[in-house]
């Protein structure tokens, strides 16, 4: 590797990350108490989350919005697929329903909305390619209306509703299938508008494509290896700390399974990367709802728990909400500091309304 490839703030960022990912493992294998494992491994996960931000940003300019935001968010991903599968191995069936639905939430709502404030504060009125916005708006409108339809299907006593392990099934099929047909269009390079650079501006060296990819790769993987750690602390933390499993897997497993996302879409956001930003925050709740959640469902038939998209009334409500309250502010393409404020402040009543269960 050439000298000076690196800036200062990568090394201190590679050297930290690894020095927690040691001591996440440390705690995990030494048996110590589980509140601190599990907060190390969060911290982990989070500074791994800032190497996969610095190696997106990197490959940006290569590959466009779309595909930067299909790649990251297939990646970043990995730690909640992770999770979630570890979590059914364990038995917290309500941890991971409400982790799938708090994984759209945590998006849509507290990222995307830190994001607006974030570039709104510094750059005012952002504008992002309302094209590109709208199909995947529309997109995850509709991937969410078939997750939560086997719930439906038990509210209202259909003669579905005795069946609900095989219509999952038959959904998540659906649901990757389309997750397959949208890939062209996300792929595709639309081109840049007069008010947004067409990539992400780099204050430091520019990486080799094959250490972005590298360094992509390796803490996604690292990221994925970690939540194993993350899961195995999950229950001793939640009885210790006194909260319910529903507002562990909305709440706490969202957020620390997206921090990947949580930095690398306000960082954009920051840089007035609107296009980007939107690109990497939006694929992930689509993602979430075309590829981890029947990801989940079918790998649960070799767990002890078995998952289905059967959702407490409640979760079902919430994500509702939130899809239509983000494509309504969406589909102007463009976003303010004022409607992430009102983003945010959604998903903290939605969290707060879990706290008790």
């Amino acid at each position: 590797m050439k000298a000076g490839v690196l800036s200062k703030s990568d090394l201190v960022v590679l050297g930290v990350g690894v020095v927690a990912v040691a001591a996440a493992g440390t705690l995990h294998y030494g048996g110590a108490p589980a509140v601190l494992a599990f907060v190390v491994a969060g911290v982990a996960v989070a500074l791994l989350a800032s190497l996969v931000g610095r190696s997106v940003e990197q490959l940006g300019d290569r590959f466009g919005p779309g595909a930067t935001g299909v790649l990251q968010s297939a990646l970043g991903n990995l730690p909640e697929l992770f999770i979630g599968f570890f979590a059914l191995q364990a038995g917290l069936l309500e941890v991971v329903q409400a982790a799938i639905i708090g994984s759209i939430l945590s998006n849509i709502l507290l990222v995307l909305g830190l994001a607006f404030v974030v570039g709104g504060l510094k750059h005012g009125t952002q504008r992002f390619d309302s094209n590109r916005a709208r199909t995947s708006t529309v997109l995850m409108v509709l991937a969410t209306a078939a997750l939560v339809m086997p719930s439906l299907a038990q509210y209202v006593h259909a003669p579905a509703a005795p069946h609900e392990k095989s219509l999952s099934l038959v959904v998540s099929v659906v649901l990757l299938g389309v997750f397959l047909l949208s890939l062209p269009s996300a792929l595709k390079r639309s081109a840049p508008s007069a008010d947004a650079p067409s990539a992400p501006q780099h204050d430091g060296p520019h990486w080799p494509l094959w250490l972005a990819l590298t360094m992509l790769t390796g803490a996604s993987v690292a990221a994925a290896l970690v939540s194993d750690w993350f899961v195995s602390a999950l229950e001793p933390a939640i009885t210790s700390l006194g909260v319910s499993q529903a507002f562990a897997g909305l709440v706490i497993v969202a957020i620390a399974g997206n921090a990947i996302e949580n930095v690398i879409g306000i960082q954009l956001a920051y840089r007035n990367q609107a296009d980007f930003a939107m690109s990497v925050i939006i694929q992930s709740p689509l993602q979430v709802a075309l590829v981890l959640a029947p990801a989940l469902v079918l790998l649960s038939l070799f767990t002890a728990t078995t998952l289905t998209l059967v959702f407490a009334p409640l979760l079902v409500m919430a994500v509702a909400i939130a899809v239509l309250a983000t494509a309504f502010i969406v589909f102007d393409g463009e976003s303010n500091w004022l409607e992430g404020v009102t983003l945010i402040a959604l998903y903290a009543i939605i969290a707060t309304t879990f706290w008790w269960g």
